[in-house]
């Protein structure tokens, strides 16, 4: 483990990857009681784990559209005999021509 130095990410502890898969109950815990690091990959900082209400900023989430059965009701018929058509036309493909 390292401390970073410049910037944002001034004097956060920086975790490699590999520790922080090892680690990583225990890291959450910490971030949990407000104690931000970052998790870096070959030495470069990759992201930086924080505490869910210390975010400087909501993630926006995409508006869930739900799909509304039955909408086409009406605009289209199904025939009666839907389950039975062309059934000679099938047999005749898997049993042969009588």
């Amino acid at each position: 483990m390292a401390t970073a130095g410049t910037g944002e990410l001034q004097g956060l502890k920086i975790v490699n990857i590999h520790e922080a898969k090892t680690h990583l109950s225990r890291l959450v815990e910490e971030a949990a009681k407000g104690e931000s690091f970052v998790i870096a990959k070959a030495g470069k900082p990759m992201v930086k784990v924080i505490r869910l209400d210390a975010m400087e900023a909501p993630v926006a989430q995409e508006p869930v559209h739900k799909q509304r059965i039955g909408m086409l009701e009406g605009m289209y018929e199904v025939p009666e005999d839907f389950d039975t058509m062309f059934q000679a036309e099938i047999e005749a493909m898997f049993y042969g021509e009588e």
